[in-house]
């Protein structure tokens, strides 16, 4: 009761504060940076209110025993007047005479919050979660997965307390709730029509599976317990076993086993054989909507998909260039299996060679970024092989650290056998995308700018995020690398396999390309397994556009780039326009269109 009046006073409080305080009475009003910047604050943190995993995984710890019913009408209506509250806000600002900073603060915001009132008009509440994430698009993905990782004690969710170790029983109890309610918003999608392709549900249902255990020792829900602080109580230890294991048994195994039942005997049944949302009622407007929401441009299914078929046929011809280069005489797929199968490409015998090697690609770049970049994080960076528990399920991937420099950002290196680790899987174009200077860079530097309010501190679009780390591999000759004909290949194969995306995912969803036409192009373009392939497809048709911001991105970057030093001519300084990308944050590619025009304006 307590906490629902503390929740009540906060709202309170804020709408006392939006009106008082950051809505200009008068339009005519002098541009008044106090007021934008508390209006920004408000904002972020109410925000938080409203999405508390996602607070959990920025490091605000002051949520972290709540978990919102996201499935309900009440929660969807608190979202839309949210962000409806901030848009009519926003109307009584005037941009003229912003600074800089300011007039892009706005217009993110002004982007943020047209698009998720768009967002509201679709019925993709009634797939609350996918085998790969959840329809509400939130940091913490699928929730049901989410709840193993942070449940696990090896992710956001803080278990240094006895207060952590109390919050956790808290969310888990609310998360249950969650679970019968996505199942009733999934029976509401099947009433409509509106459900899941069968090859995904069948994933699910595995997933489910996947968090059931007769034993709650060997539970991943257990390892919080397992990993206690030895300062704890004798007598608090057992009562938070005990605890836990019931929760175990009679909380968690109970609602994964009554999803994982409802899925296999009621939904998959009912679950389509078409491949893309296209074919779901409203579905073609919708995936609309996911194109605009992930490459954040306002470029049309048709001109994306010709862009697709480009790219592959550009990347092909010069990957026959590098395969004749090389000596190569046969074919192209016979060139994949000579580099996925000889020994020569498969060097080391221990991981740490792998890891050396990955650091050897690092010594080779350094002398150049000075070249290339002004600025550079102040994080820490470290290359690090990935814990073995996740290993073999895990890809090459950065971690960011956090602010206050107590953890570095760390480049994760999967290792399962050494002896099986291929040089020509794209080392180089990979380390440059995920490291340096991709993710770590533009991370890091977004992360550390205190100059910029909070939630453009935290703010992620993948068009930018993920072009921008696209982008970087094509920078790997300018730094010194892709010098071996195979490490070249590997690149290509990396940009290849981007390109493909947007191909396959704009036919899936709005041209009836179905999942097994989708496979086979993804195979008969690059080199791919059967099984990698059928992962990536599925994952495209779980996360409609999702693919596609990768290559919108880099494309964008690139011409930005190729735009800009053609006006400026012997003026063009490549760091400069690198800082320029990179000084403000993630941006919708749209905004940051227009800031680097600006700044071209004025050179």
């Amino acid at each position: 009761m307590m906490r629902s009046i503390s929740r009540l006073l906060f709202f309170a409080v804020t709408v006392l504060c939006l009106s008082q305080c950051i809505l200009p009475a008068d339009k005519e009003k002098e541009y008044d940076p106090a007021r934008l910047h508390a209006m920004l604050q408000h904002y972020w943190k109410e925000l938080l209110v409203l999405k508390p995993l996602d607070a959990t995984v920025f490091g605000d710890n002051s949520m972290n025993d709540q978990f919102p019913n996201t499935c309900t009408h009440a929660y969807r209506q608190s979202i839309k007047d949210f962000y409806q509250r901030y848009a009519d806000s926003l109307k009584l600002y005037r941009i003229e005479g912003m600074s800089e900073q300011d007039e892009l603060s706005y217009r993110i915001l002004t982007f943020d919050v047209a698009n998720e009132l768009e967002r509201t008009k679709y019925d993709s509440w009634k797939i609350p979660f996918t085998q790969m994430g959840d329809a509400g698009n939130t940091l913490s993905g699928n929730l049901v997965l989410a709840m193993g990782q942070f449940g696990s004690g090896a992710s956001a969710q803080p278990f240094k307390t006895i207060g952590d170790y109390n919050n956790w029983l808290k969310r888990v109890h609310a998360y249950t709730v969650w679970c019968d309610s996505a199942i009733n918003n999934f029976r509401q999608g099947m009433a409509t029509h509106y459900v899941l392709p069968k090859s995904l549900v069948v994933k699910m249902i595995d997933i489910c599976n996947g968090l059931i255990t007769t034993d709650a020792t060997k539970s991943i829900f257990y390892g919080p317990i397992s990993n206690m602080p030895d300062s704890f109580a004798a007598t608090e230890k057992a009562r938070l076993t005990n605890s836990y294991k019931a929760a175990i048994k009679n909380e968690l195994n109970v609602a994964h086993t009554k999803m994982a039942a409802f899925l296999k005997d009621e939904y998959l049944p009912a679950a389509r054989v078409t491949s893309g949302v296209g074919d779901l009622p409203g579905g073609m407007e919708y995936y609309k909507f996911c194109v605009k929401d992930w490459t954040t441009t306002d470029k049309s299914l048709d001109e994306i998909y010709n862009t697709g078929l480009s790219e592959v046929k550009r990347i092909a011809q010069e990957m026959e260039a590098v395969k004749s280069n090389a000596g190569f005489k046969g074919d192209m797929k016979s060139f994949f299996e000579f580099m996925k199968n000889d020994p020569q490409f498969m060097p080391f015998k221990k991981p740490e060679e792998v890891l050396d090697s990955f650091r050897h690609i690092y010594d080779i770049i350094k002398p150049a970024l000075s070249k290339y970049f002004v600025l550079f994080p102040k994080s820490k960076f470290e290359i690090v092989q990935t814990e073995a528990f996740r290993a073999a399920s895990a890809s090459i991937e950065y971690a960011q650290g956090n602010a206050d420099g107590s953890r570095s950002g760390r480049f994760y290196v999967p290792i399962t056998d050494a002896t099986k680790f291929n040089i020509t899987s794209g080392m180089e174009s990979t380390f440059l995308h995920e490291a340096i200077p991709g993710h770590h860079y533009q991370s890091s530097l977004q992360m550390e700018d205190t100059t910029l309010p909070e939630f453009r501190r935290y703010k992620w679009y993948g068009a930018y995020g993920e072009g921008w780390a696209l982008y970087c591999e094509s920078l790997g000759k300018e730094l010194g690398l892709y010098s071996n004909p195979y490490q070249l290949m590997g690149a290509l194969g990396d940009e290849m396999h981007r390109a493909i995306r947007l191909v396959v995912d704009v036919a899936i969803h709005s041209k009836g390309m179905t999942r097994e036409q989708a496979i086979a192009y993804m195979m008969n373009n690059e080199a791919v397994s059967l099984e990698g392939a059928t992962a990536e497809i599925e994952r495209y048709m779980a996360l409609p556009g999702q693919a596609l911001s990768y290559k919108v991105g880099a494309l964008k970057i690139k011409e930005l780039r190729d735009k800009y030093s053609k006006q400026m001519g012997s003026k063009f300084n490549i760091a400069e326009f690198h800082k320029q990308v990179l000084d403000s944050g993630c941006l919708p590619l749209l905004v940051l269109e227009e800031k680097l025009d600006k700044w071209a304006e004025k050179k």
